[in-house]
């Protein structure tokens, strides 16, 4: 089982966020307090998981929560500020918005640019390491598929909705085929490279 905090009795918030890889869609960010008693087994980084599991868990975090909140970072923005700067932005809008001020923050990865006056720790792969970040790494997962989900209705031909805009050779012939819509990052390569050999 997971680890329910760093230090006990100190009011310590997860921060995860989903999507920087795609080639479309907001980067979503998520920040969970959770009870000092609380636990469960079944809490993990939300990669390990289903899509059933995450959201049923998701349901559970939100309702069991201390205080939760999902910030979300349009394409736009990650165009002006780089993906790496966005997806920190976005933990940091999350953090800004709880309604229990943290104490101290559980940031998952190595690089963190603070926008907060709350102190922080980076820990490379925390989403599998402590119950708060794997909570935050879930909210912020099924939040981003479910936008993701609702893209896909308004354009349909690039398959979002199994996809979440992540690279696939199905994405990239669609971007061939259809062009870009104002959903994709400009910043990042958006045509496939072919090759001679191809």
């Amino acid at each position: 089982m997971l680890a329910p905090y760093i230090i006990q009795g100190r009011r310590e918030a997860g921060c995860d966020e989903a999507g920087r890889g795609p080639l479309a869609g907001p980067v979503v960010a998520a920040a969970v307090i959770l009870p000092q008693d609380y636990r469960n087994p079944h809490l993990n980084d939300s990669k390990q998981l289903s899509e059933r599991q995450r959201n049923l868990l998701r349901e559970e975090i939100e309702r069991e929560a201390v205080a939760w909140a999902v910030a979300v970072v349009s394409a736009q923005e990650i165009d002006r500020l780089n993906i790496l700067h966005a997806s920190t932005h976005a933990m940091c809008l999350a953090v800004q918005t709880l309604k229990t001020k943290p104490e101290f923050l559980l940031i998952d990865g190595n690089r963190f640019y603070n926008e907060t006056d709350i102190p922080y720790q980076c820990i490379v792969k925390g989403d599998a390491q402590y119950m708060p970040i794997a909570a935050a790494s879930i909210l912020a997962k099924t939040h981003r598929d479910e936008l993701m989900d609702q893209l896909h209705e308004e354009y349909p031909y690039y398959g979002w909705n199994t996809n979440k805009g992540y690279p696939t050779a199905a994405h990239y012939r669609a971007i061939e085929q259809h062009g870009i819509s104002p959903y994709h990052r400009h910043s990042f390569t958006l045509y496939k490279q072919h090759t001679l050999f191809e």
